[in-house]
């Protein structure tokens, strides 16, 4: 084998950032045009058509999201176990509110009756809006520590509620999702669109990336005086997995310590900036392929800055510092993760290329007179 098991620790903690990324770039652009239907379709038709320009690939999007917690149960296992545990109740109300796009799709629009079709549309903008905020509350909570620790036996034990879930902070990051999300579905939007849609659409990619880069140096403002962590003790990156044989500290600030020692890190949330004015720029001049791209980039950056600042930390513990998971310590074993390595390797490059096919097949605009040619037929 050519990699050991620091190594291929540290592959899984870069492929499930891949992933995530993924899924926040494929998904979430449908997430953001759900959250745009009742504002920026003005009448039935529009409203189809803002449907219609995701109708197409919004179920392999999915894939990715699938994916991704497919690979943090195989990976990285107790970290799995402690996620569903502690967010339990708001795992649950994201699925419950993702289960509204496949049904709103299908049956948006099987009757004509207007209070049928705007049930559906708000359906749909909940199927948009709870995912996009409940995912930003995640990782805001994920930065401040979550109440949980192990016993002897490694029974684990969560000590939190939904409720102090949503606290200040989190919604803040909730808020961030949101706004990005919004923006990247805007461009994605203005990309597949044409007319009184496609003008809306560049007024809202403006508004929302201004919002998305206030909150977020808000929010890089903020961390610097949350509580970060720590390892104190030896690290041994190469050992079995124990979350309990470490010992962790924290202090404000801290989350900030892997930009210290390695300043050029600093220029991932410059992108995020640097990007957000490029697509602005790009979106107001109809470069819309260009400014999907930077709109990517956006989301990449934003993804990337956590996940730096928290390295090597995958789910902190405010209650018990030593019950920390880390990117040493809630790994699968060797075997799991060779084998796990060399199946990506042979599958994730045909997913790429099929998605990439699928997407170039399915490329052009979504207009009125195509939802008025294919009435039956269209969602």
């Amino acid at each position: 084998m050519i990699f050991d098991y620091e190594t291929l620790r540290l592959i899984w903690w870069a492929l499930l950032g891949a992933l995530l990324i993924g899924f926040a770039i494929t998904d979430g652009f449908d997430l953001g045009v759900a959250v745009l239907l009742p504002f920026l379709g003005k009448n039935d038709t529009e409203r189809r058509v803002i449907i219609n320009s995701i109708g197409a690939t919004w179920e392999g999007n999915q894939v990715w999201f699938i994916t991704a917690g497919g690979a943090l149960f195989a990976a990285w296992p107790i970290a799995y176990s402690v996620a569903f545990s502690g967010f339990y109740f708001a795992l649950l109300l994201t699925l419950f509110a993702l289960f509204m796009r496949p049904i709103g799709f299908d049956y948006r629009s099987k009757l004509p009756s207007p209070k049928w079709r705007s049930n559906w549309d708000i359906a749909l903008f909940v199927g948009g809006f709870v995912p996009a905020l409940i995912f930003g509350v995640a990782f805001g909570n994920l930065l401040q520590g979550v109440p949980f620790h192990f016993d002897n036996d490694m029974r684990i034990f969560y000590t939190g509620s939904f409720w102090a879930l949503l606290n200040p902070f989190a919604l803040a990051a909730g808020l961030l999702s949101l706004s990005m999300l919004i923006m990247h579905g805007a461009v994605y939007l203005q990309l597949k669109t044409e007319g009184d849609i496609n003008r809306r659409c560049k007024t809202v990619v403006t508004v929302s990336a201004i919002i998305t880069l206030v909150i977020f140096a808000l929010a890089g403002f903020w961390v610097t005086h949350i509580d970060g962590y720590h390892i104190t003790t030896e690290i041994l990156p190469n050992a079995p997995s124990n979350p309990l044989a470490k010992m962790v500290s924290k202090e404000p600030g801290l989350w900030l310590d892997n930009y210290a020692h390695c300043p050029v890190l600093w220029v991932i949330p410059a992108l995020a900036f640097i990007a957000g004015v490029v697509t602005i720029v790009l979106s107001k001049i109809d470069r819309t392929g260009l400014a999907f791209i930077t709109s990517s980039l956006v989301l990449t950056s934003v993804i990337l800055t956590a996940g730096v600042s928290m390295f090597p930390f995958l789910i902190p513990s405010n209650s018990a510092l030593s019950s920390s998971l880390t990117v040493w310590d809630a790994s699968s074993s060797l075997t799991t993760l060779k084998i796990m390595f060399w199946v990506t390797v042979i599958f994730l490059p045909i997913v790429v290329a099929y998605t990439t096919w699928a997407f170039r097949v399915m490329r052009g605009k979504i207009t009125l007179e195509h939802i008025h040619q294919n009435d039956h037929s269209a969602y």
